[in-house]
């Protein structure tokens, strides 16, 4: 998918919204006695009309092993070609294990985009980017309360961490193929990360159960295209612990469709 196309997708759905797909079997509703790959199609046919991208995280679907992975190559296949798809790996080895993580994402698993940590440098990037229609989405100020160790750090008179990975990056790629993780837990943040890269897209966790602001990321970060991809997971997996959990899901994306529509009338360029 070119971004052009999932620009497209954005303008069509009138949301930039991505549904990450971190099933726990624990959370799963007692009627489908862990069935993850149920619960996966039941959320993606609930919210597929309201989101343009879907993100499994692959830590989920690996603890289960050898089936862990057959469900999350059928997870992937069941959505289909009409949406953006990440695998939330967060990926990132010297150069030849890269190449193997990228075959495994885009020819095994057929995904569109995998996260990327950039830490051993350029080498262990490239690979990702080797694949045209496909992207790499790269770590750069993450949601996580442990963000505060690194990513802010800076050295002397140096820009922090986060900002000299987007600088640096950007000579990696173009904003055809590179994206940045961006969270939302940071909304103070996003004027200055969108100066940093006017043209790239933003993956953007932290709304939701972690209490982003969406607001404050669509006033500060979108540009011309959007530029912006929302994520919520448990927020919309989890939104009833019961035989309700589908309607409750597809109400969760719809509420959050309703206020980017709003934000893409607001905010757009």
């Amino acid at each position: 998918m070119t971004r052009q196309e999932l620009f497209s997708a954005i303008q069509r759905k009138r949301s930039f919204l991505c549904v990450g797909l971190d099933t726990d079997p624990s959370k799963i509703p007692g009627q489908l006695n862990g069935d993850v790959l149920a619960f996966n199609k039941a959320i993606i046919d609930a919210t597929r009309d309201y989101c343009v991208a879907y993100k499994p995280n692959t830590a989920f679907y690996e603890a289960l092993g050898l089936d862990g992975m057959r469900i999350l190559k059928d997870t992937i296949d069941y959505i289909g070609k009409e949406h953006f798809i990440i695998a939330d790996a967060k990926r990132g080895d010297i150069g030849n294990t890269s190449g193997y993580y990228a075959s495994f994402a885009f020819h095994t698993l057929g995904a569109d985009a995998i996260t990327v940590a950039p830490y051993m440098g350029a080498d262990s990037v490239q690979p990702f980017l080797n694949y045209p229609g496909k992207w790499a989405i790269v770590l750069a100020l993450t949601s996580n309360p442990g963000s505060d160790d690194f990513q802010h750090g800076a050295v002397g008179d140096a820009a922090p961490l986060y900002a000299r990975v987007m600088q640096r990056a950007q000579t990696w790629g173009s904003p055809e193929q590179l994206m940045f993780v961006c969270g939302a837990t940071h909304p103070e943040k996003f004027a200055e990360l969108r100066q940093l890269a006017p043209e790239h897209f933003f993956l953007v966790p932290g709304i939701g159960a972690q209490g982003g602001d969406l607001d404050a990321v669509c006033r500060h970060g979108m540009n011309a295209e959007c530029g912006l991809l929302v994520n919520s997971s448990r927020g919309i997996l989890y939104a009833a612990p019961d035989a309700g959990f589908a309607e409750a899901a597809r109400a969760a994306a719809h509420e959050l469709q309703q206020q980017m529509e709003a934000a893409l009338k607001n905010y757009l360029p």
